[in-house]
């Protein structure tokens, strides 16, 4: 159950971490599509393992294979089939967990509710999963070639980039490992995540994410808002712990006669608290939102924890993992992003 998201452009998905691959199906991609699976591999190559130093070190190529749906280059309306083999696992370095629950992960919950796991990696509840989600984001992208989505890091810890989003140049996202676009914040960030990496301990921090040609009428009253299914995908991504779009919290703070968003004669706004959504309805402003990741919870630190006999023990993290996942979130964030807008856009049409 679960394994799908979206109501026309749906995508179904499989695999574990440490399985032989993970794939899915995409459903309800329109045919005639021009589709660069070029482009598609970039996007995966923005979120594999490896790509630097400030992230876990397992070498996945994360390779996409295409089985169904494409024909010489355009899609054919039928299903789109994928597959990404997973190359470079180690097992081994999750024994030491067979019999026992690392804290703030989902291996208890999985436990309990199924009776059985995979401790592998996590299994299904590893991060491994989101290259299938960016497989189908960079294809859903083609679809909406006209809209376009730019997420960069905004905070690592405590230091941030307090620049407005008008003021950056999101040509400068992938010029530095950690997907700041402000060069003197991100050697900041760098250099943080290294410090924390040195100590065996992990940090969380930001995601912002800029929508920009997004025309007025998507999204559904009640229960399918806009702003609603984009928090329902942020949420979905392994160590979310928060998403706002707009003035977001800062809102609940401001007077009415602050907050709202006056008129142009054109139908624009002035401003733009409302993050380009009203009555969960796009309005042709930019959308912009935030999403905060947790800590990673594998620390290289010894830690109390439970195993399954009831029995609290000892515990220190083993294997290759990110000391910060902000960093390989960032193309995750868009991808979601691309799914959603696709979805609205083919039900409004």
């Amino acid at each position: 159950m679960s394994n799908s998201f979206g109501k026309i452009f749906t995508l179904t998905t499989f695999g574990e971490s440490h399985g032989p691959a993970i794939g899915g199906v995409i459903d309800g991609c329109p045919a005639g599509v021009a589709i660069d699976q070029v482009a598609i591999q970039q996007e995966l190559d923005r979120r594999k393992p490896g790509q630097s130093k400030i992230v876990t070190q397992r070498k996945e190529p994360d390779t996409v294979r295409f089985l169904s749906g494409i024909f010489e280059g355009k899609t054919t309306g039928a299903s789109i089939g994928f597959q990404i083999e997973n190359v470079h696992q180690r097992s081994g370095d999750y024994s030491h967990i067979k019999d026992s629950y690392r804290p703030s992960h989902a291996d208890y919950t999985y436990a309990q509710k199924y009776g059985h796991r995979d401790y592998r990696g996590g299994g299904r509840t590893s991060a491994r999963e989101t290259a299938n989600w960016v497989v189908a984001g960079a294809l859903a992208k083609q679809v909406i070639s006209d809209i376009k989505i730019n997420a960069f890091t905004s905070s690592v810890g405590d230091i941030y980039l307090d620049k407005p989003y008008q003021a950056l140049d999101f040509s400068q996202i992938e010029s530095n490992a950690v997907r700041c676009p402000d060069a003197t914040i991100a050697e900041k960030m760098i250099t943080r995540i290294n410090e924390i990496k040195k100590q065996g301990d992990t940090i969380g921090g930001t995601v912002t994410c800029v929508i920009q040609g997004v025309p007025i009428g998507l999204g559904e009253p009640i229960f399918d808002k806009l702003h609603a299914q984009l928090g329902k995908a942020m949420l979905s991504i392994n160590a979310v712990k928060g998403f706002e779009y707009g003035s977001g919290f800062c809102g609940a703070e401001m007077k009415g006669s602050e907050h709202n968003d006056l008129f142009n004669k054109d139908g624009s706004t002035k401003t733009n608290l409302s993050g380009g959504i009203q009555g969960g309805i796009s309005n042709g402003m930019d959308i912009y939102f935030r999403v905060a990741f947790k800590p990673v919870a594998t620390l290289m630190q010894l830690q109390q924890t439970l195993d399954n006999k009831g029995e609290l023990i000892d515990m220190q993290g083993k294997g290759r993992h990110d000391p910060c996942v902000v960093p390989r979130a960032v193309p995750i964030v868009e991808a979601l992003s691309a799914m959603v807008l696709t979805d609205f856009s083919l039900l409004h049409k």
